[in-house]
C-alpha cells in the first residue's frame, strides 16, 4: 500500500478489533451503461474467454491464450480511516479522502466514465480491495458517498461492492478480489490488520472468504482470490512459513486455497503473497522483508492444479531490510530506491522473480507485482529512478503487474487542492478529471506508457511438465480430490497425495517431503489401492535386498505415501489407463541423493537425502528398513520405464 509503512516503536502496545455483524444479503449489480458508439474507450480489454488458470510462469485463459495481468488497485473498500479521531472527519482519513467503505470515486464519477478511463490506461483487470469487515457491515452507505451514482443509494458497502464487481465484469475486465485489511482501517503500521488472523480466527478468515467466493461464483470474469494483503509483525509476534503454529502463513494459504476450491468456486486464480515484514525495525535486531524467498524451499500444492499465483509489492522508499519508515522505526538499511539499477533488479529477483524465471521447478508459477507506486508530486532523482527501473525491469520481464492506487481525488470536499497524488486517476468534486497519468503533463506518463505497450508473450502456451512439493511437516498434505473423496486412508498417519493429473516422481529420505510430477498415466475414476506389506512384490523380484518393499500391485503406480513418526507406513497406488511394463531399476536416497540429471522438479526437501525417478519413468514402490541403526523412513523408490509412443 502506498502510505509509509509506519512500524514505530513508540506504538508497540497499539491492537485493533471489530465485532462484526451478519453478512447482508446479496444484491444483483448494476450493470455499467455503454459508452458511444465510436468512441476508442469503448472497445473495452481485448477479448479473452474466462476462467483463467496457469501454465508454467503464465496465466492464460480458457483456451489457453496468454492473459497477462495489466492492473490496477481500486481501493477503499478496504477502509480509509487513519485510526484516531472522528470517522466522519475526511481529515482522519488517507489523504483527506473518507471512502466509506466503498470503492473510491462513487461520490465524483459515473461507474461509465470510471471505467473509459481505466481503458484507456489500457488495463485488463482490477485488483478489488476488501476488509471483513465491510462483508458484515448491515449500515447503508451515506447518499453523498454515491453521489454520482444514484443507482446505489440505500445500499449497504457489501452491495455497493456487488454492483462495481458487476460492472467491471460487465465492461469485460478481469476482477481479482482482494482481502486487504481486517478492520475498514489504512494499512501499515499496528493497526489490527497485520495478519489475516489478527481480529479474526483462520477459520472465520476462511469462512469469509468462502462466503465471497460463493456469491461471485456465477460470475465467470471474477477470476481470482488475492488471499491476504502485506502479511506482516504485529506486537509480538511474526508471521512465519513453514512453522505449524497459528502465524504460519503458508499453512494458512494452503488450507483457505483448497476451502476456496472445494466448496465455493474451483474456477478461481489463488494469489498467495509473500511476507512482507518480520522482526522489529531496529539497528542490530534482526529485521527484514523475506516476501516470497521462502518458496524457494516449500512452496504450496493446491487441491485444484494450475491455480497458484504468487504476488509481492514493491516501492521504492521500502527495501528488503527497510520498513519504509522516517524517524523512529528508520533503520541503515538501504531502501530500493537507493540502489542502483543492477542492485534493484538482483533484489527483486531474489525476493520475487526467482519463481517465474526459474522454470521447471515445484516452485514455478507466474509472479503478479500486485502493488507498485509513486506519486505525481515526486521531484526526488533517486524515488523517480526507482520507478523508471521498477517500470522497465516489469516491462523487460514480461511481468503481470497492478499499480496503486487506480483512483483518487484531486480536491478535497470542499474543492480546495488534495487527496491522493499517488492516484492513476484524480478526479475533483464535480466529477472532472484533473491529473493523472493520461494527463501528458505527468512525469509518470511516459514510464507507465512504456509499461503497458511494451511487447509481451501473446497467444497460445503450450502445456508443459509441472512439479509439485508435498509437505508432511505438520499436517496431512492431500492433494488430490479423487483421494479425499474416498476418506482416509490409513487413519493416524501424516500422509501426501499428489494432485489429480500427477504421479509421484520422488521422496526424501527424512523431512517427509515428496515431489510429483503431472502425468496422464491415472485410469479414469477414483480407484486407488494402498499397500502395506510386500504381496504385490513378485518371486524373484527383490529390488531391495533386506528392506520392507511397498510394491504397487501390477498396472499401477504410486500417487502418495504415509508415515508414522519417520517410519514408512502404506504406499498409495492408483491403476494406470494404458499397460504398464518395462525395465525396473533401484534409486536408493539412504546415503546420499540420487536424482536425475539437472535436477527437475528443484530442490524439493532442502537438507535432506533425495531419491528421484527420471522423466522417463514413474514409481512403483518404496522400501524401507526397520532393522536397528538405521532409519525407517524411505530408502529406494522401484523406477519403472513410462509407455512409449
Amino acid at each position: 500500500m502506498k502510505s509509509l509503512v509506519r512500524v514505530l516503536l513508540s506504538v508497540l502496545l497499539l491492537t485493533g478489533g471489530a465485532v462484526l455483524p451478519a453478512a447482508a444479503p446479496a444484491l444483483a449489480a448494476v450493470p455499467a451503461a455503454p459508452d458511444a458508439p465510436g468512441s476508442p474507450e469503448a472497445a473495452g480489454p481485448a477479448p479473452w474467454t474466462p476462467p483463467l488458470s496457469t501454465r508454467g510462469r503464465y496465466i492464460v485463459d480458457a483456451r489457453g491464450e496468454r492473459f497477462r495481468l495489466r492492473s490496477g488497485n481500486w481501493d477503499g473498500a478496504q477502509g480509509s480511516w487513519s485510526g484516531s479521531g472522528d470517522r466522519d472527519d475526511p481529515a482522519t482519513h488517507h489523504a483527506g479522502q473518507d471512502s466509506h467503505g466503498i470503492p473510491l470515486g462513487l461520490d465524483r464519477v459515473p461507474l461509465p466514465a470510471l471505467l473509459a478511463d481505466f481503458r484507456a490506461l489500457g488495463l485488463n483487470s482490477v485488483r478489488l480491495p476488501f476488509s471483513n469487515e465491510m462483508l458484515h457491515t448491515s449500515a447503508p452507505v451515506p447518499d453523498a458517498a454515491v453521489a454520482a451514482n444514484p443507482a446505489l443509494r440505500g445500499r449497504t458497502p457489501l452491495q455497493v461492492y456487488d454492483a462495481v464487481v458487476g460492472a467491471l465484469t460487465d465492461a469485460g475486465f478481469a476482477v481479482i478480489l482482494n482481502n486487504h485489511t481486517g478492520t475498514t482501517r489504512w494499512c501499515c503500521g499496528l493497526d489490527g490488520n497485520e495478519r489475516w488472523n489478527s481480529t479474526r480466527s483462520t477459520a472465520q478468515w476462511a469462512d469469509d472468504w468462502v462466503f465471497l467466493a460463493r456469491r461471485y461464483r456465477d460470475n465467470p470474469r471474477v477470476v481470482g482470490a488475492d488471499l491476504y494483503n502485506e502479511v506482516r509483525r504485529d506486537t509480538w509476534d511474526d508471521p512465519n512459513w513453514g512453522l505449524g503454529d497459528g502465524h504460519d502463513w503458508q499453512d494458512a494459504s494452503e488450507e483457505a486455497a483448497d476451502r476456496i476450491l472445494t466448496e465455493a468456486n474451483p474456477g478461481l486464480l489463488i494469489v498467495i503473497e509473500g511476507i512482507n515484514w518480520t522482526g522489529i525495525p531496529a539497528d542490530g535486531l534482526p529485521h527484514g522483508r523475506p516476501a516470497l524467498t521462502p518458496a524457494r524451499t516449500l512452496s504450496h500444492t493446491l487441491v485444484v492444479s494450475d491455480k497458484l499465483v504468487y504476488s509481492a509489492h514493491f516501492y521504492g522508499y521500502t527495501g528488503p531490510h527497510h520498513s519504509g519508515a522516517t524517524g523512529l522505526g528508520e533503520t541503515h538499511d538501504p531502501r530500493y530506491q537507493d540502489m542502483s539499477r543492477d542492485q534493484l533488479e538482483q533484489a527483486l529477483y531474489e525476493q520475487a522473480f526467482f519463481i517465474s524465471a526459474e522454470t521447471g521447478t515445484h516452485f514455478t508459477a507466474p509472479v503478479w507485482i500486485s502493488e507498485f507506486g509513486i506519486g505525481a508530486d515526486e521531484t526526488g532523482a533517486a524515488p523517480r529512478a526507482w520507478f523508471q527501473n521498477m517500470t522497465g525491469y516489469l516491462a523487460s520481464s514480461d511481468a503481470d503487474f497492478a499499480y496503486w492506487p487506480l483512483v483518487g481525488w484531486s480536491t478535497t470536499a470542499q474543492g480546495a487542492p488534495g487527496g491522493d497524488t499517488w492516484a492513476l486517476l484524480r478526479y475533483d468534486r464535480t466529477g472532472r478529471r484533473t491529473g493523472g497519468v493520461l494527463d501528458p503533463a505527468d512525469w509518470r506518463t511516459a514510464p507507465w506508457t512504456a509499461l503497458t505497450a511494451a511487447p509481451g508473450r501473446t497467444g497460445p502456451v503450450p502445456a508443459t511438465p509441472s512439479w509439485y512439493q508435498l509437505s508432511t511437516d505438520h499436517r496431512d498434505h492431500t492433494a488430490s480430490l479423487l483421494s479425499r473423496a474416498a476418506g482416509d486412508w490409513d487413519p493416524g498417519a501424516r500422509k501426501a497425495v499428489c494432485p489429480d493429473g500427477a504421479r509421484l516422481a520422488g521422496l526424501s529420505h527424512t523431512g517427509g517431503r515428496g515431489l510429483c510430477s503431472t502425468s496422464a498415466l491415472r485410469a479414469p475414476g477414483g480407484a486407488q489401492t494402498v499397500v502395506r506389506d510386500e504381496s504385490s512384490v513378485p518371486p524373484g523380484g527383490d529390488w531391495a535386498t533386506g528392506y520392507t518393499k511397498l510394491q504397487c500391485p501390477a498396472g499401477q503406480f504410486l500417487i502418495g505415501y504415509s508415515l508414522r513418526g519417520d517410519r514408512v507406513s502404506a504406499a498409495l497406488c492408483a491403476p494406470a489407463g494404458v499397460p504398464l511394463a518395462g525395465s525396473a531399476r533401484t534409486v536408493w536416497f539412504d546415503r546420499g541423493d540420487d536424482r536425475p540429471a539437472g535436477s527437475p522438479g528443484g530442490d524439493y526437501a532442502w537438507g535432506h537425502f533425495k531419491g528421484q525417478c527420471a522423466p522417463t519413468e514413474y514409481a512403483a514402490g518404496i522400501a524401507f528398513t526397520a532393522r536397528a541403526g538405521f532409519r525407517p523412513s524411505p530408502a529406494s523408490l522401484l523406477c519403472r520405464a513410462l509407455p512409449t509412443g
